[in-house]
């Protein structure tokens, strides 16, 4: 492994980096409430209301990260002019996270994940249902001339770009040609997470998919096969050209693919017993994406984030990471 003190003094460096976040913003609402008995009108569990937690998901969360780990996130994406989008801004404003850069939209529906959890009034809750309310954003010039001036306009002073595409095309491949160019003639490194059209984005600076991912977009089953893995890795490096590919995968740790050169196999920091890897996406990336601003090679970046997935699975929910748990994970880790 690198040397700890190299890593340490990498992340040291994490405080005022500026990233802008180009993505698909969702809001996370949670009930929670206690059960008992069963309803008299059907088979169902009857769910006593007790309180709501809203959360941001989506990029929302790489943006959370990033703000936890000292640096300051710069969100460029759409909401709708709805409850849920104000419950985003809110969430910005009370993280002190500037929200210059969002699209407040007439018609557009903010995406919206509901999560219903209930136990036992002293029992850990737990998930029973999740409702999803979706929504793509709209394909009208107005979003896209000032999506495109917004993210022009962040290549002055940000000094990474990361995108989080789940999905709900904010992120147009028209624009992101476009910007790349832009970003990369300004040395600004460019991360991708894209959950279904990873190899619609060529020429990155690093995209972090997990194995799933990896799997839908090759169309084959890597059946947890370290082969299968090396062949992946390699076949996504060619297909989009990318100056490396981190695949994620869970209790086996990450491996790293450069171009022209050898993998590299990072075992999961912690525990294979993970409790919840909600999130964890958004977590690897952010971190790899703030390495590489203060001057990690991608071994270096690709060891913190792999300190930084250890730590956020073993969180219940969507969670992020603070820099003092990841200080103190490099100094007592292996």
């Amino acid at each position: 492994m690198k040397n700890k003190q190299k890593l340490l003094d990498i992340i040291g460096r994490f405080s005022g980096k500026k990233i802008a976040v180009w993505g698909d913003f969702l809001l996370d609402e949670y009930i929670y409430g206690n059960t008992r008995r069963i309803s008299r009108e059907a088979p169902v569990l009857v769910l006593s209301y007790k309180n709501s937690e809203y959360a941001l998901g989506g990029a929302g969360n790489a943006l959370l990260n990033i703000r936890s780990l000292g640096a300051e996130p710069i969100p460029i994406g759409v909401i709708g002019k709805d409850e849920s989008g104000n419950h985003i801004l809110e969430i910005l404003k009370r993280t002190n996270i500037p929200a210059d850069h969002l699209i407040v939209h007439e018609t557009y529906k903010t995406p919206l994940k509901i999560r219903i959890l209930a136990g036992e009034a002293s029992t850990r809750k737990q998930q029973i249902l999740r409702i999803d309310r979706e929504s793509l954003v709209p394909d009208d010039e107005h979003v896209q001339q000032g999506l495109l001036r917004s993210l022009k306009t962040t290549s002055d002073s940000a000094h990474g770009l990361l995108i989080s595409d789940y999905h709900y095309f904010t992120v147009k491949t028209d624009i992101f040609t476009q910007v790349l160019k832009l970003f990369k003639s300004k040395t600004i490194p460019v991360s991708l997470d894209s959950r279904f059209r990873l190899l619609d984005f060529h020429r990155v600076t690093i995209s972090t998919p997990n194995e799933p991912e990896v799997e839908e977009a090759l169309n084959i089953s890597l059946e947890e096969d370290d082969q299968n893995v090396r062949k992946a890795g390699i076949s996504i490096l060619d297909k989009t050209q990318a100056h490396a590919v981190l695949i994620t995968r869970g209790s086996h740790g990450m491996t790293l693919f450069e171009q022209n050169k050898t993998e590299h196999t990072i075992p999961i920091y912690g525990s294979p017993e993970i409790v919840d890897v909600t999130g964890a996406g958004d977590t690897v990336i952010s971190v790899f994406t703030l390495a590489l601003t203060c001057g990690a090679d991608f071994v270096e970046a690709a060891e913190l984030a792999n300190y930084a997935g250890g730590i956020v699975v073993m969180k219940k929910g969507t969670a992020t990471l603070e820099l003092h748990e990841l200080q103190e994970a490099i100094k007592t880790g292996r």
